[in-house]
């Protein structure tokens, strides 16, 4: 007899996909289970005319699904990391970080062949506090319109918005496989990443032992180290959707280079800070960072923001 496994996800294409992807793999490893998708509609995708900042942030995406998980209604439960809060419900823990995808924001038009040829006062369509900073700050001359929605949804309203572009992260587009709507990923020193993005997590019970072991194979280690000192930065900013905050890390050999971007919402006020060290510390090396990054000055805007 089959050990069936249930695994948690939200219903939008992308995370749908992204499920897929994990069972999968998890059939590969043990062609004796029987992997079960199970869908749940969480907060997050009920409430899609608010932005983020204002309903709760990115935790709507994915508390329903850890409730589940709790409760023993699944088994694991597949997020994209970027999602993921800091600090998990007791009782929960991070099984596997599989390999990341390609990790940087992506611009979507029909009307240039790059950023650079957008048009003065180019209209660009948005769900992210942290783009919207960025973009400002390299292009103040730019105007960004909120756009919220899956994917699919967001890509639809480009003509309908009469948008000159939109930006969202690259790798959902690769999941989903459409790499041909991308006209051009975007370089990191215009628009770096949320901490986490392109990576998956894949969550189960800390007593989960059986679960653990299995999920070992599927967990990359680079991944895990670069996503672990991003996750620190965000956790030592105390950040979420409120607060741009943008950070990136990538393993160079024994090193880790981690950058980190603090942000006003109109990028006005703005702070970019790189660090390395050894890539084994990486917590530390992200939770460093974001004292570095918390002058006087940047603390009070924070305060200002969150307050």
């Amino acid at each position: 007899m089959k050990k069936v496994i249930k695994i948690g996800t939200r219903r939008s294409a992308l995370a749908l996909q992204q499920a897929h992807w994990v069972r999968e793999r998890l059939c590969l490893l043990d062609k004796d289970l029987d992997i079960q998708l199970v869908k749940i509609r969480t907060k997050g995708d009920k409430l899609l005319d608010a932005p983020l900042a204002k309903i709760g942030g990115k935790g709507l995406f994915v508390k329903e699904i850890e409730e589940a998980l709790l409760e023993g209604y699944i088994d694991l439960a597949v997020h994209s990391m970027k999602d993921l809060p800091t600090d998990l419900p007791p009782g929960l823990i991070i099984g596997a970080i599989p390999v990341r995808e390609d990790p940087r924001d992506v611009l979507i038009t029909t009307s240039t062949p790059s950023f650079r040829d957008l048009r003065e006062r180019a209209r660009l369509g948005t769900s992210s506090l942290r783009r919207k900073a960025q973009l400002l700050h390299y292009r103040p001359d730019l105007e960004i319109i909120p756009i919220r929605g899956n994917l699919d949804t967001r890509i639809r309203k480009l003509e309908p918005e009469k948008l000159d572009g939109i930006v969202v992260a690259g790798a959902g587009l690769i999941r989903m496989g459409w790499r041909d709507k991308i006209v051009e990923f975007l370089d990191p020193g215009i628009c770096l990443p949320a901490p986490g993005q392109g990576a998956l997590a894949i969550e189960i019970r800390e007593d989960s032992w059986e679960e653990l072991s299995l999920l070992h194979s599927l967990n990359d280690l680079d991944t895990c180290l670069a996503v672990t000192a991003e996750r620190a930065f965000l956790k030592g900013l105390g950040g979420g959707c409120q607060i741009p905050i943008a950070a990136l890390g990538e393993i160079r050999g024994p090193e880790l280079h981690l950058t980190g971007v603090v942000s006003s919402p109109e990028g006005d006020i703005f702070r970019r800070e790189v660090i390395t060290d050894n890539k084994e510390g990486s917590e530390r090396l992200g939770l460093t960072l974001a004292e570095r990054i918390l002058d006087k000055a940047i603390a009070e805007v924070l305060a200002k923001i969150s307050s």
